[in-house]
């Protein structure tokens, strides 16, 4: 008989004693005919029968199986060849890192001018309202990836289709959750390249000083090179081979927004500067300006769009669910943006008040104190803040890239080559760049997109966990869940109404195709 490695052996579960009722184990000897199938002889490194060998190794093959699929989970071959799914490497590391870069970003620059408008109390108060509650319904969609066994929601639009969907509300459920996703993610890549290149303009001219001769370039150039910056860098095929731009774009993002409200503070502060919120003429745009406010707020927290799709690059067995170490990363993550939001908000707000520009902390350190800090810093400060677009674009673009690729092969059921992946990064990119120059106001828009975007963070995750996990009708969770979700419905609502309003009122010129 041939011999076999112990190492195999040890997956091969114990045979059954035979117990008497007093709990004491069978004194019935085996007989000669059973001695070679006794389990001493079943289990022998040397002596393998030829009925447990082909058993053994079922079980190691179908142990091996479990552990590797975990919940019985049906793979989809497609997933294999898609920028979310291609790689499932990941660990709480890189989920620490995805989530940073996601979650910091210039809309934290922008929370000052909330404060403008509520003041120190009911400014505090909705900031911290608002990181709460997202944190709960982070914790909500991180539980809900394997929530069905035989089942990982790998997108945020595979779960919303699962649970407000069916036989009958599939397309329905599709469009619920496609138009504020995709709207959130190409929305904020067009952002992205006005914030960036205009960013790269001002370092220009901050570094070449008041007295270059230069010929600096245009607006519309700038944005051009932040674009073909961002094109280069999209050629990473996945989610995880973008680790490294998250960590960059993490750790840019942290000093940045420390380094702004620091300056900011470590200055004198203006001598008309006043804490009062904003006075309008009247009760109705002064609710409507409030209504904005909240949407700044509200559009500081976006990110959600991307969680399950970090949490699905990571590998899911029995022993080591991928929400352990997702959820390991995700409150690191969310710890050091709760260190950025709320020191640039507070900080930025106490030292501009209600002087701050609409353009945020940012545009007023300039405005302010261009002539009172050191060239170098301001420059390193705005070069920090380019690089943190960069690293965004990348990973607010990855679930844009999932879908055009996903749509190639679910037609050519085979993957994309390097040219047809390249081709569709770079038509995405020239496509925002496009759409930056003709709405070059777009990043003004804060309010207006926190309120459209604010369900895909605030308001569906609640649903979500109703539809799925069907707490007991009329318990504390259900109750709890739903009145959440429509309170998130419902600020959606009045806070894009609020950002329509304030868009006119405050006179935006909607110049199409001219970048100042």
């Amino acid at each position: 008989m041939e011999e076999r490695p112990e190492s195999e052996l040890i997956s091969i579960p114990a045979t059954p004693e035979i117990l008497t009722p007093s709990g004491q184990r069978s004194p019935r000897p085996p007989s000669k005919e059973a001695k070679s199938w006794t389990p001493t002889s079943f289990i022998s490194p040397r002596f393998l029968s030829p009925i447990g060998t082909p058993m053994k190794r079922v079980l190691v093959n179908m142990k091996g199986y479990l552990e590797e699929v975990g919940h019985l989970t049906k793979l989809n071959p497609q997933d294999a060849w898609l920028p979310i799914t291609e790689s499932r490497n990941g660990n709480a590391h890189y989920a620490a890192f995805h989530n940073l870069n996601a979650g910091v970003g210039f809309q934290a620059l922008l929370l000052p001018v909330a404060f403008a408008f509520l003041g120190w109390s009911w400014g505090i108060l909705s900031l911290t309202i608002a990181y709460i509650w997202q944190m709960y319904t982070l914790w909500i969609l991180v539980q809900l990836h394997e929530a069905v066994p035989g089942k990982r929601y790998n997108r945020y639009v595979e779960l919303a289709q699962a649970a407000f969907g069916g036989q009958t509300r599939e397309r329905l459920a599709l469009w619920l959750a496609v138009f504020p996703t995709v709207y959130l993610s190409a929305g904020t890549a067009t952002a992205l390249i006005l914030i960036g290149g205009e960013t790269m303009k001002l370092f220009f001219q901050i570094v070449c000083g008041p007295t270059c001769t230069s010929n600096p370039l245009t607006t519309v150039e700038w944005y051009l090179v932040f674009t073909t910056l961002c094109i280069v860098l999209s050629q990473l095929p996945n989610l995880n081979s973008i680790a490294g731009l998250s960590l960059i774009g993490a750790i840019t993002a942290i000093t940045y927004s420390t380094m702004v409200w620091v300056l900011s503070v470590s200055q004198q502060r203006p001598p008309t500067i006043s804490y009062e919120p904003l006075s309008l003429p009247s009760s109705t745009a002064s609710l409507f300006s409030v209504l904005n406010a909240l949407g700044i707020v509200a559009f500081a927290f976006r990110g959600h769009n991307l969680v399950l799709e970090i949490q699905s690059t990571m590998p899911s067995t029995f022993k080591h669910p991928a929400h352990v170490p997702m959820w390991k990363g995700a409150k690191v993550a969310y710890f050091f943006i709760a260190m950025c939001l709320f020191p640039v908000a507070i900080g930025g707000f106490w030292a501009y008040g209600n002087l701050m520009p609409s353009g945020g902390i940012l545009n007023a350190l300039y405005g302010f104190h261009s002539h009172d800090i050191s060239r170098g810093l301001l420059a390193m400060t705005f070069l920090l803040v380019v690089f943190s677009c960069l690293s965004s674009f990348q990973i607010y673009s990855m679930p844009v890239f999932d879908s055009f690729e996903a749509s190639y092969t679910s037609r050519t059921n085979r993957p994309c080559s390097i040219w047809v992946r390249s081709g569709f990064r770079v038509f995405y990119g020239f496509v925002n760049f496009f759409i930056g120059v003709a709405l070059p106001f777009l990043s003004s828009l804060a309010g207006l997109l926190g309120g459209i975007t604010l369900p895909v963070t605030f308001a569906y995750p609640c649903f979500m966990w109703i539809l799925i996990k069907k707490p007991t009708k009329y318990s504390f969770n259900w109750y709890f869940n739903w009145i959440l979700g429509w309170l998130g419905i419902a600020f959606s609502l009045a806070f894009t109404i609020g950002g329509i309003w304030s868009m006119v009122n405050s006179g935006l010129k909607l110049k199409f195709f001219k970048p100042s």
